[in-house]
C-alpha cells in the first residue's frame, strides 16, 4: 500500500513538473510575440460578487473586472470559465465570434488553470439559472507556472497548506472564509474596546527584561547597544505603565513570543488583546468580557449558539463562575476532607500527581484543577479564587488575602481569558519579583524576572485597575469551529525542511 501511494505521489510531481515546463515555454513564445505575461494593472469596476449580486432579469449591464481562472471548458468555439477574485466566484462566458478569432486562439493557446486575467462583458443568465459574464474583451494579468493544487487531486496534504498558505487559500474556499471571520473577529473586538472608552496602543516587542506571564521568553541580541533583549512574551507591563502615566483604558492587540512546545492549542508566536481599566475591578471585568464576547458572536456569526464538532457552546445564557474549589470539588468529585491540608497529599498521590515537599497547599489545589478540571469545562465558565502564589502580578482579593482578585474564562477544555485586579502596592511588587527570581534561580525557567523599572512605575501610584488578556487565536478556534490553532494562523510555525 505504502509503494503504490508512493507511486501516485511521484507520478503526480512528474505531472507537475511536465507543467511547469511547457506553462514556462508558453512564457517565451508570449515574449517572442512581444506580449508581457506580467503587464501593469487594468483598470476594473466591479468584483464577481457585485455581478452576481446587481443581476437583474432582462437587463444587461457592462462590468469589467479581474481574478485568477479556476476553471476552464473549451466546446469548440466557446468556453466556459470560473473567475475568482477576493469575493467569491463568477463563470464567464467566451465565443469566438465575441472576441475575434485572434483573441480565442490566444485564449486556447496560452491562458492556463491559475492565471490572473482582466475581462470586460455583460451579465446574463444561462439556461441552468447561473449568472454569467458574456465576454467583449481579456487580458492576461499574471502568469501562473504551476499548475494549481485542485488540478492534481486537490490540496490534501497538510504540510503544504501550512508552508504554502496561499495554494491553501487559492484552492479552499472554507480556509478563506475562516481568515475573513478572523480579521471581523478582531475588528468586531476593536470596535467594542473604542466604544467603551479605550484607546489602542502599541509598546515595545523588544524588552530588556521578559514579564507579565509565566513563559520562557526567546532571547535575541542587538549588536549596535551590544546588549541581550527577548521578545514580549505580554505587553501587560508596559500597558499599565501606561496607566500610570493616565491613559486609564488602554488596549493593545498584537502578537506574543513563548519558547514552548507547538501542538493543536499552541504555536511559538501567537495573538493576544490586553486591556486595562482604572477605578474597576475583576467582577466588573467579567460582565465587560462575557458582553464583548457575546457581541462578537452575534455580530460574526449571527448566533449566540456556536457548534464546535459535536458539542453546542450556549452563549445565550450567563457564564457560570465557580471558584477554583468548588470547580475541583464537581468535576474532580473530590470532598472538602479530600482537599484539606491533612489529606491533600494524599489525593494528589491517588492521581499520581505530585509537587516538591515545600509547595503550599494553593499550589497543590491549582495542580488538580489544571490536571483533573480544566479539559472538562466545556461551557463558559469563569474560574475564581486562584491561590495568590500562582498569581504573581495580582491583587489580594480584598475578602481573603489567601486568593487573587482574578479569574480565567474557560471555554471547550482550554483557557480563553485571564484577569485579575492589578498589583499597585510597590512593596508588595518588589517582594513578589524577589520570590520569583528565587524561583528561577533554582531553575524555574517561566519564573519572573525582577523587573525594578515596573517597582520604580508603581511608585508613582498605579490607580486602582484590572486587566484581561484574551488569546485571539483561541477565540477565533472557537467561533469557526477550528480544531487546531495552525488552521487560525496564516503562517504558523513549522520546522525547517531538511
Amino acid at each position: 500500500m505504502k509503494d503504490k501511494r508512493k507511486n501516485r505521489e511521484e507520478q503526480v510531481q512528474e505531472e507537475v513538473s511536465r507543467e511547469h515546463e511547457v506553462r514556462a515555454e508558453k512564457v517565451q513564445k508570449l515574449r517572442e510575440l512581444g506580449i508581457e505575461p506580467w503587464p501593469s494593472a487594468e483598470p476594473i469596476d466591479s468584483t464577481c460578487s457585485q455581478v452576481n449580486d446587481e443581476f437583474v432579469e432582462g437587463e444587461e449591464k457592462t462590468y469589467t473586472l479581474a481574478g485568477r481562472l479556476m476553471t476552464i471548458r473549451l466546446h469548440g468555439k466557446t468556453a466556459f470559465a470560473h473567475l475568482q477574485d477576493r469575493t467569491g466566484r463568477l463563470q464567464l462566458y467566451i465565443r469566438k465570434d465575441a472576441v475575434g478569432d485572434d483573441a480565442f486562439k490566444f485564449f486556447e493557446q496560452f491562458i492556463d488553470l491559475g492565471d490572473i486575467i482582466w475581462v470586460k462583458g455583460t451579465s446574463f443568465k444561462t439556461k441552468t439559472g447561473e449568472i454569467t459574464l458574456r465576454v467583449e474583451a481579456f487580458k492576461l494579468l499574471s502568469k501562473c507556472l504551476h499548475p494549481l493544487p485542485e488540478k492534481f487531486h486537490g490540496l490534501a496534504d497538510v504540510e503544504t497548506i501550512y508552508r504554502q498558505r496561499y495554494l491553501d487559500l487559492i484552492a479552499n474556499q472554507e480556509s478563506r472564509e475562516r481568515f475573513f471571520k478572523r480579521s471581523a473577529i478582531v475588528r468586531t473586538m476593536r470596535s467594542y474596546l473604542d466604544n467603551h472608552g479605550f484607546i489602542e496602543v502599541e509598546t515595545p516587542m523588544l524588552h530588556p527584561i521578559p514579564g507579565g506571564a509565566a513563559a520562557r521568553p526567546f532571547l535575541t541580541h542587538h549588536n549596535a547597544l551590544d546588549m541581550d533583549l527577548y521578545l514580549r512574551i505580554a505587553p501587560e507591563l508596559y500597558l499599565k505603565r501606561l496607566v500610570v502615566g493616565g491613559f486609564e483604558r488602554v488596549y493593545e492587540i498584537g502578537r506574543v513570543f513563548r519558547n514552548e512546545g507547538l501542538s493543536t492549542r499552541h504555536n511559538p508566536e501567537f495573538t493576544i488583546a490586553e486591556f486595562y481599566i482604572a477605578h474597576k475591578d475583576y467582577h466588573f471585568m467579567m460582565d465587560f468580557i462575557e458582553k464583548m464576547i457575546k457581541d462578537i458572536a452575534q455580530k460574526v456569526n449571527g448566533t449566540l449558539h456556536v457548534r464546535f464538532g459535536e458539542v453546542d457552546i450556549d452563549l445565550s445564557k450567563p457564564f457560570e463562575r465557580l471558584t477554583m474549589k468548588e470547580a475541583v470539588k464537581r468535576y474532580a468529585k473530590l470532598t472538602d476532607n479530600d482537599l484539606s491540608e491533612a489529606h491533600i497529599d494524599a489525593t494528589l498521590k491517588k492521581h499520581d500527581l505530585s509537587l516538591p515537599k515545600d509547595s503550599s497547599w494553593g499550589a497543590k489545589l491549582f495542580l488538580l484543577f489544571e490536571e483533573l478540571v480544566e479539559s472538562q469545562l466545556m461551557q463558559p465558565t469563569f474560574i475564581i479564587g486562584y491561590p495568590i502564589e500562582v498569581s504573581p502580578l495580582s491583587k489580594r482579593d480584598p475578602k481573603n488575602p489567601a486568593i487573587a482578585a482574578r479569574f480565567e474564562l474557560f471555554v471547550l477544555g482550554r483557557e480563553l481569558a485571564n484577569g485579575f485586579n492589578e498589583l499597585n502596592d510597590p512593596f508588595d511588587q518588589a517582594q513578589r519579583f524577589r520570590d520569583q527570581a528565587t524561583l528561577k534561580a533554582a531553575g524555574d525557567e517561566e519564573a519572573h524576572y525582577y523587573d525594578a523599572d515596573y517597582v520604580r512605575a508603581l511608585e508613582y501610584a498605579l490607580p486602582p485597575t484590572v486587566g484581561a488578556g484574551i488569546g485571539i487565536d483561541r477565540l477565533v478556534m472557537l467561533m469557526t469551529d477550528t480544531q487546531s490553532i495552525r488552521d487560525v494562523i496564516l503562517f504558523p510555525t513549522l520546522k525547517i525542511k531538511s
